[in-house]
C-alpha cells in the first residue's frame, strides 16, 4: 500500500486541529475532505478513516512513539509513522519519514497488550468506571466493540418511500446496501460512501441513522392523531421518524434548549416532508410548565456521556471528563423530573440515552420510580454494542397510572 503526499499532509493538519486545537474530529473531516476536489472516493476514504483511526488510538500511538502528549508537528509525525506501520503502509522516503524504529515499534505494540488503557487506548478514569458499572469482564468486551468503526446505517423516510425502493434507487447511484434483520426501516451499506450527495437524499428519501437509534422512536408506541412531545429533540433524527411512525397526522412539538439545533431540525423536516412538527425553544421553566399535562406521548432522549457511540465519536474520550459524568446523571434526574409532568394521565413516556452505564439508565428510571409513585415502568431494553454491532443505548417506557 502507498502513500501519497497530498493526502498525508492533509491527515497531519487535521490531527494537529483535533488535538492542539480541541476542534471535533467529525467537523475536521469534513473541512478536510473539502480540501481538493479531484480527490476519488479512495483518497477521500484514506483521509476520513485515518483522521478517525489517529484519533480513536491516540493513547496508544502516542505511547508507542513516546511523544508524551506533545502534538508538535514532529510528534504528530512521529504518531502517525506508528498507525503507518501497523496498518502494514511502505513508508516513503520523505524527511518526515526518516530512521522510523519499525521493530521497535511493533515491539512495543506487542507489549502493551497486556494493558487495557493502552490495547483499548482509553484514559484510566474512563477505565476505571466502566470496570466499576459493568464489571471486568463485561467492560472490556464493550470497550473492544466501541472501537470499531462504525457502519454507515440508514432509515427509510416511509412517508416519501419504502425500504425496498430505497435499495433499488441507491444501487442505480451506485450504493449497494442490505437489510438488517429485526430493523424494519433500515439499511446498511455495504461499502462506506458519501450518501449526502445522493439524489435519494436530496429528496428526503432517507436519514442517516444508526441502527440503535431507530429502536427508540418506536419504542414510545405512538399513533397517528397524537400529541406528542420530543424533549431534547436537538437537531430531530428521532423527531423525523416519530413524523413518520405517526405517518404525518397528530402534532409532534420539538423542543431544545438550543435555538440553532431547532433551525437545523426546520430544514431536515422540509426535505423529509414532515409538516406534523412545530419546534419550541425552552428557555426557561415556564415553557414546560404551559404545557404540563397536555401530551399523550413524552420522548426523553436524554443528555448523557456518550459512551454508547464512542465507535462513530472516538474523540469524545479525550474530551469527556469525570466530572461532566457526574453532572450530566443529576441533570438527567431533573429532566426526568420535569418533563415527566407534560404526560396526560394514561400517558407513556420513553426515557433513553446512548450510554451504556447503568448509572445513566436503570438506575436512572428506578430512582424516578422510588419518587414518582403514579409511575409505572412497562419495559426497558439495553443494546450492547458488543452483542449487537451498533450503538450501545437505553430505553425505558414509563406510564403515568394517575
Amino acid at each position: 500500500m502507498r502513500l501519497h503526499r497530498n493526502l498525508v499532509f492533509t491527515v497531519i493538519d487535521s490531527i494537529k486541529l483535533v488535538f492542539n486545537e480541541g476542534e471535533y474530529a467529525d467537523k475536521v473531516v469534513q473541512k478536510a475532505l473539502k480540501r481538493d476536489a479531484r480527490w476519488g472516493a479512495r483518497d477521500r476514504k484514506f483521509v476520513a478513516e485515518t483522521i478517525y483511526e489517529m484519533v480513536r488510538w491516540k493513547r496508544l500511538y502516542n505511547e508507542i512513539a513516546g511523544t508524551k502528549y506533545h502534538y508538535t508537528t514532529e510528534n504528530v509525525w512521529k504518531n502517525f509513522a506508528v498507525f503507518a506501520i501497523l496498518k502494514g503502509y511502505k513508508l516513503p522516503d520523505w524527511n518526515q519519514l526518516q530512521d522510523v524504529p519499525e521493530r521497535r515499534i511493533k515491539g512495543k505494540f506487542d507489549e502493551l497488550q497486556s494493558q487495557r488503557v493502552f490495547k483499548e487506548s482509553i484514559p484510566d478514569w474512563l477505565d476505571e468506571l466502566g470496570v466499576k458499572e459493568l464489571g471486568e469482564k463485561h467492560w472490556s468486551k464493550e470497550i473492544e466493540a466501541l472501537n470499531m468503526q462504525a457502519e454507515v446505517i440508514l432509515r427509510t423516510n416511509t412517508l416519501r418511500t419504502n425500504k425496498v425502493s430505497l435499495k433499488n434507487k441507491l444501487a442505480e447511484e451506485g450504493i449497494e446496501t442490505t437489510f438488517i434483520e429485526g430493523y424494519p426501516d433500515a439499511l446498511r451499506l455495504i461499502e462506506r460512501a458519501n450518501v449526502f450527495t445522493t439524489a435519494c437524499f436530496k429528496d428526503g428519501l432517507f436519514e442517516v441513522q444508526d441502527a440503535s437509534s431507530q429502536l427508540v422512536a418506536a419504542y414510545l408506541d405512538v399513533q397517528p392523531g397524537m400529541r406528542v412531545i420530543d424533549t431534547c429533540a436537538g437537531a430531530g433524527g428521532k423527531t423525523l421518524h416519530l413524523a413518520a411512525l405517526m405517518e404525518n397526522k397528530g402534532q409532534i412539538i420539538a423542543t431544545d434548549i438550543y435555538e440553532s439545533k431547532l433551525k437545523k431540525l426546520k430544514i431536515r423536516t422540509r426535505r423529509a416532508g414532515v409538516f406534523n412538527v412545530t419546534t419550541k425553544e425552552i428557555d426557561s421553566l415556564k415553557v414546560i410548565k404551559k404545557m404540563k399535562g397536555t401530551a399523550d406521548r413524552v420522548l426523553i432522549d436524554a443528555p448523557c456521556s456518550g459512551i454508547g457511540v464512542l465507535r462513530r465519536n472516538p474523540d469524545s474520550k479525550w474530551k469527556l471528563q469525570p466530572e461532566f459524568v457526574e453532572n450530566i446523571i443529576k441533570t438527567q434526574a431533573e429532566i426526568l423530573e420535569n418533563y415527566s409532568q407534560l404526560v396526560k394521565v394514561g400517558g407513556k413516556m420513553v426515557y433513553a440515552t446512548c450510554s451504556i452505564l447503568p448509572s445513566e439508565n436503570e438506575k436512572q428510571v428506578k430512582h424516578f420510580l422510588k419518587n414518582n409513585e403514579n409511575w409505572i415502568i412497562t419495559k426497558d431494553h439495553k443494546v450492547s454494542p458488543f452483542k449487537t454491532g451498533y450503538d450501545g443505548f437505553y430505553m425505558a417506557l414509563l406510564e403515568r397510572k394517575s
